[in-house]
C-alpha cells in the first residue's frame, strides 16, 4: 500500500503534532470559528459541505465551522472533492491501495468505493500522481482526524471543472453516498487577490446560488461576474451529489475574507463554510 505524504506540512499548517493540535483547537475556539470544540450536542441531517483549504491560520477558523455542524455525525467515508492547482496527472482523479499521512497519523482511501467510483463515472480515473502535490484535499484531513475516528477517504482532484465533469461526478458520488454512511466534503476557496469590499461584493453573489442548490445558476454567475473561486467544480458537484441525495437548501454558516482575520484588506481571498440539509 502506497503513502501519501504531505505536501504543505510545516506551510498551510504546523508539521509537529503538537502544535498542529493546538492550532486545530485554536481554529474551532476563535472568533471565527464555531467557538466551541467538537463534537456539537444535537445532530442535525448533514449531507454535504463546502470548506475552504488555505493556510489554517487564515481559513481554519471558517473551515472548522462546517466540521463542528457535522461533529455528531459518525460518517464511515469521507468523499473529499477539490481543484488540482497544479494540473497534473488526470482531468478527473481518485486513487486506491493508499494511505494518506498527516503529522497526526494515516488515514486509508476506501479503494473498494474509489474502484466503483470509477466505473460509474464516465471521467473519473485512478491516478496517484494526480494527488501528489494538491493542497485543497490535504487540509481537510488533519481536523478530520482530530474531530472523527475510524473513517475512510475518498479523495477525488478535478483539473477540468466544467458543468458537465460536476454533472457527472456529483452523481457518481451520490452513488457511493446512497451504499454507505457518507459525508461529502466540496474544497473551495472564493474570490482570490482582490479588495475586501470587492471579495465580498463578489462572493455573496456566488453563494446566493451555492444556497439555492442551483447550478445552473451558480455558473452563470461565475461566469458573468468571472468570480475566481478555484474549486468550483468541486462546488457544482457537491451540490449536485446533495441534490441527489435529498438536500433541498444550503446554508451558510460563516463568510470571512483573509482580510477579515488578519486586518491586511488590501489583496484578499474569500472562504466560505456551507452545509447541505
Amino acid at each position: 500500500m502506497q503513502i501519501r505524504t504531505p505536501a504543505v506540512a510545516g506551510m498551510f499548517y504546523p508539521g509537529e503534532k503538537n502544535k498542529l493540535t493546538k492550532l486545530i483547537e485554536d481554529c474551532f475556539l476563535h472568533p471565527f470559528g464555531p467557538g466551541e470544540k467538537p463534537p456539537k450536542k444535537n445532530r442535525e441531517k448533514i449531507l454535504g459541505v463546502i470548506c475552504p483549504h488555505a493556510g489554517f491560520v487564515y481559513s481554519g477558523p471558517i473551515a472548522c465551522n462546517s466540521f463542528y455542524s457535522i461533529s455528531s455525525q459518525t460518517p464511515e467515508l469521507f468523499i473529499i472533492i477539490g481543484p488540482n492547482h497544479w494540473g497534473i496527472g488526470r482531468n478527473v482523479a481518485t486513487m486506491k491501495d493508499c494511505k494518506w499521512e498527516t503529522p497526526l497519523g494515516t488515514v486509508e482511501v476506501d479503494s473498494e468505493s474509489a474502484e466503483e467510483i470509477s466505473l460509474l463515472s464516465q471521467n473519473i480515473e485512478l491516478d496517484f500522481f494526480s494527488h501528489t502535490r494538491e493542497h485543497s484535499l490535504e487540509v481537510q484531513i488533519p481536523i478530520l482526524q482530530k474531530t472523527f475516528s475510524n473513517f475512510k477517504i475518498l479523495p477525488i482532484s478535478l483539473i477540468n471543472q466544467s458543468k458537465e465533469i460536476a454533472e457527472d461526478v456529483g452523481l457518481a458520488m451520490a452513488s457511493i453516498a446512497k451504499k454507505k454512511n457518507v459525508m461529502i466534503i466540496g474544497s473551495s476557496d472564493f474570490t482570490h487577490y482582490e479588495t475586501n469590499e470587492f471579495a465580498h461584493e463578489q462572493d455573496l453573489a456566488l453563494i446566493k446560488p451555492i444556497l439555492e442548490m442551483d447550478v445552473d445558476a451558480f455558473y452563470e454567475v461565475l461566469e458573468k461576474r468571472k468570480v475566481t473561486a478555484c474549486g468550483y467544480g468541486a462546488i457544482a458537484a457537491t451540490i449536485i451529489a446533495c441534490k441527489e441525495l435529498g438536500a433541498t437548501k444550503g446554508e451558510l454558516l460563516k463568510y470571512a475574507t483573509s482580510g477579515d482575520v488578519t486586518g491586511d484588506t488590501s489583496s484578499v481571498v474569500g472562504y466560505g463554510s456551507i452545509v447541505f440539509t
